[in-house]
Protein backbone atom coordinates (compact mmCIF):
# COMPACT_ATOMS: atom_id res chain seq x y z
CA UNK A 1 0.00 0.00 0.00
CA UNK A 2 1.59 3.05 -0.82
CA UNK A 3 -0.71 7.27 -0.63
CA UNK A 4 -0.22 9.50 -2.93
CA UNK A 5 -0.65 13.51 -1.98
CA UNK A 6 0.24 16.16 -5.16
CA UNK A 7 0.79 19.78 -4.39
CA UNK A 8 1.53 23.08 -6.74
CA UNK A 9 -1.14 23.45 -9.09
CA UNK A 10 -2.19 27.05 -9.21
CA UNK A 11 -3.10 30.18 -11.68
CA UNK A 12 -1.01 30.80 -13.92
CA UNK A 13 -0.36 33.00 -16.98
CA UNK A 14 0.62 31.88 -20.35
CA UNK A 15 4.33 31.37 -20.48
CA UNK A 16 4.68 31.26 -16.53
CA UNK A 17 6.34 28.26 -14.35
CA UNK A 18 4.43 25.56 -11.97
CA UNK A 19 6.13 23.20 -9.99
CA UNK A 20 4.29 20.17 -8.81
CA UNK A 21 4.94 17.69 -6.14
CA UNK A 22 4.14 14.48 -5.80
CA UNK A 23 5.06 13.30 -1.77
CA UNK A 24 4.60 8.93 -1.03
CA UNK A 25 4.38 7.54 2.26
CA UNK A 26 3.78 3.56 2.80
CA UNK A 27 5.72 1.08 0.78
CA UNK A 28 9.49 1.99 -0.12
CA UNK A 29 9.35 4.96 -2.80
CA UNK A 30 12.22 3.99 -4.37
CA UNK A 31 10.86 0.27 -5.93
CA UNK A 32 8.13 2.54 -7.45
CA UNK A 33 7.68 3.44 -11.49
CA UNK A 34 6.14 6.68 -10.95
CA UNK A 35 3.41 8.95 -13.52
CA UNK A 36 2.16 12.64 -14.06
CA UNK A 37 -1.16 11.80 -15.49
CA UNK A 38 -3.64 15.20 -16.61
CA UNK A 39 -7.20 15.00 -17.19
CA UNK A 40 -8.88 18.32 -18.68
CA UNK A 41 -12.63 18.64 -18.69
CA UNK A 42 -14.51 16.15 -21.36
CA UNK A 43 -11.41 14.34 -22.02
CA UNK A 44 -9.47 11.23 -21.01
CA UNK A 45 -6.68 10.74 -18.66
CA UNK A 46 -3.37 10.78 -20.55
CA UNK A 47 0.00 10.30 -19.52
CA UNK A 48 2.17 13.54 -19.75
CA UNK A 49 5.59 11.94 -17.95
CA UNK A 50 7.04 9.19 -16.09
CA UNK A 51 10.28 8.44 -14.08
CA UNK A 52 11.51 4.51 -13.81
CA UNK A 53 13.27 3.33 -10.59
CA UNK A 54 16.47 3.62 -12.52
CA UNK A 55 15.53 7.59 -13.59
CA UNK A 56 15.02 6.72 -16.96
CA UNK A 57 12.23 9.38 -18.18
CA UNK A 58 9.36 9.58 -20.79
CA UNK A 59 7.52 13.09 -21.93
CA UNK A 60 4.31 13.16 -24.33
CA UNK A 61 5.25 15.19 -27.20
CA UNK A 62 2.87 17.84 -26.18
CA UNK A 63 4.63 18.74 -23.28
CA UNK A 64 8.77 17.54 -24.51
CA UNK A 65 11.18 20.63 -24.10
CA UNK A 66 9.04 22.02 -21.35
CA UNK A 67 8.25 19.86 -18.51
CA UNK A 68 11.07 17.95 -16.45
CA UNK A 69 10.51 14.70 -14.58
CA UNK A 70 12.53 14.23 -10.94
CA UNK A 71 12.35 12.19 -8.37
CA UNK A 72 14.24 12.60 -4.97
CA UNK A 73 14.00 9.31 -3.05
CA UNK A 74 15.40 9.87 0.27
CA UNK A 75 12.10 12.61 0.59
CA UNK A 76 9.56 10.11 -1.09
CA UNK A 77 8.81 13.14 -3.53
CA UNK A 78 8.19 13.11 -7.25
CA UNK A 79 8.29 16.63 -9.06
CA UNK A 80 7.09 17.93 -12.21
CA UNK A 81 8.42 20.99 -13.87
CA UNK A 82 6.21 23.29 -15.93
CA UNK A 83 7.97 25.32 -18.01
CA UNK A 84 6.63 27.84 -20.75
CA UNK A 85 3.12 26.96 -19.86
CA UNK A 86 0.22 27.18 -22.52
CA UNK A 87 -3.41 27.11 -21.94
CA UNK A 88 -4.02 23.79 -23.34
CA UNK A 89 -2.31 22.53 -20.50
CA UNK A 90 -5.03 23.37 -18.11
CA UNK A 91 -6.05 20.29 -16.43
CA UNK A 92 -6.30 18.12 -13.41
CA UNK A 93 -2.68 16.59 -12.40
CA UNK A 94 -2.78 12.97 -10.76
CA UNK A 95 0.38 11.56 -10.16
CA UNK A 96 0.41 8.05 -10.08
CA UNK A 97 2.66 4.53 -9.09
CA UNK A 98 3.10 1.13 -10.18
CA UNK A 99 5.58 -1.71 -9.40
CA UNK A 100 6.53 -2.62 -12.66
CA UNK A 101 6.33 -1.29 -15.75
CA UNK A 102 4.44 -4.18 -17.19
CA UNK A 103 1.49 -3.41 -14.52
CA UNK A 104 -0.94 -0.84 -14.46
CA UNK A 105 -0.89 2.57 -12.37
CA UNK A 106 -1.98 0.91 -9.25
CA UNK A 107 -2.04 3.91 -6.54
CA UNK A 108 -3.06 7.34 -7.22
CA UNK A 109 -3.21 11.20 -5.79
CA UNK A 110 -6.14 12.93 -5.34
CA UNK A 111 -4.92 15.71 -8.10
CA UNK A 112 -4.30 19.12 -8.04
CA UNK A 113 -5.56 21.85 -10.42
CA UNK A 114 -3.33 23.84 -13.01
CA UNK A 115 -5.20 26.42 -14.70
CA UNK A 116 -3.40 28.62 -17.35
CA UNK A 117 -4.79 31.85 -18.69
CA UNK A 118 -4.05 33.46 -21.79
Amino acid sequence: QVQLVESGGGLVQAGGSLRLSCVASGRTFSNYHMGWFRQAPGKERDLVAAIGTGGSTYYADSVKGRFTVSRDNPKNTVYLQMNILKPEDTAVYYCGARVRVTVPYAYWGQGTQVTVSS
